[in-house]
């Protein structure tokens, strides 16, 4: 351990040697140098790292200046604060801030202990107009606090921050809020998220309470992420952690994925909705022409055969009589028409004839 403390001041001394001089600082490998610190520091916690330790992440970019984000074994997250014409440039700066911040994360005063504690107790205390006192009481926020900090004793701020941007993230989603209303007591939500990384199912169910808001009230989640994205570029160029900025921008964007396939799903859906009662409407619509044509042919069909048997409309009103008198049984309405079999009427015509003769 003293060895790996002793590399770690190596380092930090090779850095602050030059001062704040960017042409200098071009000159170390501080690529390498952070994937080194990291991995010294997993071997001596005894983890093994399967992937990769140190994630670099860039910005979609066509033109420069290009962003570069980075992103710790832990999940804390930095970006590079100056102006970048190239990916390769932005990748160093982006690694010399994690890289600062890790080392500097290694010094005692950045370590939580009773002492630490104390004094930011009594700084929260002044800051929020509070009470140092409350803070034997998780229900208020200094008691909160205090709870979450003791729960840390022996980690170091970077390690803290982690876990506060879990909470942070909980609170501007409004599920801190859903909690209280369900009258979780602050105790089981600070021991649950501080057990449970922030993972993939925690934030596709952020998302879909924004997808709710959404449906609430449009454009709600890209005015959201226009202030996100505004936040992180401030909190990047003035070299802070940037996890929770960071998060809110990932978490919204989804959010805004998932509600434009579900607007594009939908309108397909009327798509396809109207095309299928376009082809009910020419399917009907060819079967009336057919219909028509074959009312046309039976209406010849009837007239040629009147023509043959010169049926008179006399002979037609008279079977028609008959017929409905001897249907009583049918219930006819007195505006329901009556159909004429053309053969029957040829029967009757034909009887009628015999006996004139």
């Amino acid at each position: 351990m003293d060895g790996a403390r002793g590399s770690q001041g190596e380092m930090l001394s090779q850095l602050l040697q030059h001062g704040h001089s960017s042409s200098a600082l071009k000159d170390v490998n501080v690529v390498a140098m952070l994937h080194y610190f990291w991995e010294q520091k997993q071997a001596h916690r005894g983890i093994v790292q399967s992937d990769s330790l140190v994630v670099y992440e860039s910005a979609p970019s066509p033109s420069p200046p290009y962003i570069c984000y980075v992103t710790l074994p832990g999940g804390s997250c930095f970006g590079n604060f100056q102006c970048c014409f190239t990916k390769a440039e932005a990748r160093r700066d982006a690694a010399r801030i994690a890289l600062m911040n890790s080392l500097f994360n290694e010094l005692p005063t950045r370590q939580i202990t009773p002492e630490f504690i104390s004094h930011s107790l009594e700084e929260a205390a002044a800051t929020a107009s509070g009470c140092i006192s409350d803070a034997s009481d998780p229900s208020t926020s200094i008691g909160a606090y205090c709870l979450m900090l003791e729960s840390n004793l022996g980690k170091t701020m970077l390690e803290f921050q982690e876990i506060m941007t879990v909470f942070q993230l909980l609170h501007w989603n409004g599920t801190l809020k859903v909690f209280r209303e369900r009258k979780c007591s602050r105790q089981e939500v600070i021991s649950y998220y501080s057990q449970h990384a922030l993972d993939e199912y925690t934030r596709s169910h952020m998302a879909l309470d924004w997808l709710v808001r959404e449906r609430q009230g449009p454009g709600s989640i890209s005015q959201e992420l226009q202030l996100a994205l505004r936040e992180l570029g401030e909190a990047r160029r003035s070299g802070r952690e940037l996890r929770f900025y960071k998060e809110k921008k990932e978490i919204l964007s989804l959010a805004l994925c998932q509600a434009y396939s579900q607007e594009q799903e939908g309108g397909a859906q009327e798509a396809r909705w109207a095309e299928s009662d376009r082809d009910y409407t020419d399917t009907d619509h060819v079967y009336n022409e057919t219909d028509h044509v074959d009312t046309d042919t039976d209406h010849v069909y009837n007239e040629t055969d009147h023509d043959d048997i010169y049926a008179e409309t006399d002979h037609a009103h008279v079977y028609a009589e008959t017929d409905h008198a001897q249907d009583e049984g049918q219930n006819l309405s007195e505006d329901q028409p009556v159909e004429l079999d053309a053969s029957l009427v040829y029967s009757h015509d034909k009887n009628q004839r015999s006996r004139e003769s």
